[in-house]
């Protein structure tokens, strides 16, 4: 169900919701680029890769399962875009996701800094291209890889769909995983620009790298709102043209009012499509 930025604002949940994307991104930051340990990817592929991609891909879905009910559990800002383009949610929420959970993961990055040895965390998971990488090939490469993130949020999130059993957040985390598996010799798979932000803020990587970090942020973000829009409007079970129409010409279009053959429902019986990007 959609909503706008006064609704949002009037309502206590919402403020509730801010909380769960910093913490949520915060633990995200602390626990999965805390299995980074001094690693860079420019300065060659860890290893542990194998170790990282699934301490990435398991912290996001237990985090998803955990906070999914209060905010949607995007903690990544490709995320939220995702569900902005698509107007699932309002151009407010969408902003202050964004704030909190680039607060969170400052927080995260700054926590995991505490707790480690000198020298045993100095780059707390910063993202970098990997040797050879050129900016435009490490470009490409994450806006795929959030492209991929993304795509599995909305067909996880699609609640007209029926046949699939298990668990939502354990399909993104895998999703996230067999990125990072993919993603970590090229890019070091940061597929989250909130994420790569607090680990470059506080090892010190921003200040001179400013140029090359906007690629984690670019790049990501126009993955998740592509995804987003190409999902919902093409694959999503209640798709149609009748829907499309309506979304770009109608102020009230809410996806919600279309049913699983994509006709217009305005009587309340149509599934909450999508539900858990709006459940504050």
């Amino acid at each position: 169900m959609s909503r706008n930025s006064l609704q949002d604002i009037k309502s206590g949940k919402f403020w509730l919701a801010l909380v769960a994307e910093f913490l949520g991104t915060g633990l995200l930051v602390l626990v999965a680029c805390g299995s980074c340990a001094n690693f860079r990817v420019s300065e060659g592929v860890p290893h542990d890769f194998v170790q990282i991609s699934l301490a990435f891909g398991l912290s996001v879905a237990s985090i998803v399962w955990s906070i999914a009910h209060v905010s949607g559990g995007h903690i990544n800002p490709a995320v939220t875009i995702g569900f902005l383009v698509s107007r699932k949610i309002s151009l407010l929420r969408a902003l202050l996701y964004v704030v909190s959970q680039s607060l969170g993961a400052v927080v995260g990055a700054a926590v995991l800094m505490l707790v480690s040895p000198t020298g045993t965390h100095d780059a707390l998971g910063t993202t970098s291209p990997g040797n050879n990488v050129t900016l435009t090939q490490a470009f490409i490469v994450e806006m795929i890889i959030s492209f991929v993130l993304v795509w599995v949020v909305f067909a996880t999130c699609d609640s007209l769909r029926t046949g699939f059993g298990g668990s939502g957040p354990l399909a993104i985390g895998l999703s996230i995983a067999m990125c990072h598996l993919w993603a970590i010799p090229y890019t070091g798979s940061g597929m989250n620009p909130a994420r790569a932000f607090g680990s470059a803020l506080m090892s010190g990587y921003l200040k001179e790298n400013a140029g090359t970090h906007a690629i984690y942020w670019i790049a990501p973000l126009l993955g998740g709102a592509f995804a987003g829009l190409l999902y919902d409007l093409l694959f999503a079970t209640n798709a149609s043209l009748a829907k499309t129409k309506a979304f770009f010409s109608r102020r009230d279009y809410d996806d919600a009012q279309f049913d699983q053959n994509g006709r217009r429902v305005d009587n309340g019986q149509s599934g909450i499509h999508l539900k858990e990007a709006t459940a504050a």
